[in-house]
């Protein structure tokens, strides 16, 4: 439950912030990497600024954002991309106390006594598969024309990754729609949420009634609702999805003594689909194959 209502928090604060590092993607700052590069992240519980060498820290993140039952391949692609995201927000944030926060507002980073009661008695062997995927792809992080990829994740596309301007505003050419079907292996693709009319109305905000019209009056190419009028009044997918706790834009209504919604996909849906990853890495495609299919155009490189 507490997993379901963190991803959900994707929907209403993580947009705001990744469309203002979108737009100032364009002023690129002046930093080097080192392989003795620290992180300084920000522990939402203490309330304090840990500093851990990058390594450990990409450690932390793939086992606390994907799940250590995956392929190897799809955990190596995964270290990339986490090591690709802190790597960009360090360039961003000299000037700030901290580099990210350890929660899904950044990435999810787990330190070891965290990791000892999340696997219980599966701990050594979690570890060493995560840090074997951590190490097989060490300094390694993807570029885009020779800059560092802000490489964004979610849990599991629609079927189709999306186009970050549909979902950010801003369009950024290595995070383009692909076509993803890899997806229908996660337990999350598809979910039905029903509401009583009453409940329904109360949730959007609008005029209690014993009825509901709804159309959708604005799909993006791969499902995602933009519009929708209810009882005339128009939401956007977005708006929607907060309102009611959805776990994707991606929906579809139906009416009767109750308003079911059908969502396909969890998360934001731009960039890597991390079942999207497990099932290339089931198909037998290798962590480089898996990042350069999800992220247009881009080079994987190493901090030397």
């Amino acid at each position: 439950m507490k997993k379901i209502l963190l991803f959900c928090l994707l929907f209403i604060i993580i947009p705001v912030i990744i469309i203002s590092y979108l737009i100032t993607e364009a002023n690129e700052p002046d930093f080097t990497f080192s392989k003795n590069t620290m992180v300084r992240i920000y522990r939402s519980k203490t309330k304090k600024i840990e500093v851990v060498p990058l390594e450990e820290y990409v450690k932390g993140v793939v086992a606390g954002e994907m799940p250590a039952s995956f392929k190897e391949e799809a955990l190596k692609a995964q270290a990339v991309a986490a090591r690709s995201y802190v790597m960009y927000k360090i360039e961003r944030s000299t000037k700030n106390k901290y580099d990210v926060v350890d929660t899904v507002m950044n990435q999810v980073y787990m330190d070891d006594a965290s990791l000892k009661k999340k696997w219980g008695k599966n701990y050594d062997i979690n570890k060493a598969k995560i840090e074997k995927a951590v190490l097989d792809t060490a300094y390694q992080y993807i570029t885009y024309q020779g800059k560092i990829a802000q490489a964004f994740f979610f849990s599991t596309s629609s079927g189709y990754t999306e186009n970050s301007e549909d979902v950010f505003v801003s369009k950024v050419h290595y995070l383009k729609s692909v076509k993803s079907d890899w997806d229908k292996i996660s337990p999350v693709f598809s979910e039905q949420e029903e509401f009583k009319i009453s409940d329904f109305c109360k949730k959007l905000q609008i005029p209690v009634s014993n009825k509901v019209n709804i159309k959708i009056t604005d799909k993006s190419k791969t499902g995602r609702v933009n519009k929708i009028l209810i009882n005339n009044k128009e939401f956007t997918g977005k708006e929607v999805v907060n309102l009611l706790g959805l776990r994707s834009v991606n929906f579809d209504v139906t009416v009767a003594d109750k308003v079911i919604i059908t969502t396909k996909g969890y998360g934001h849906g731009v960039g890597m689909s991390q079942y999207g990853a497990e099932g290339m890495a089931r198909a037998g495609y290798t962590y480089d194959a898996i990042l350069k299919y999800y992220y247009t155009d881009v080079e994987i490189e190493k901090i030397k």
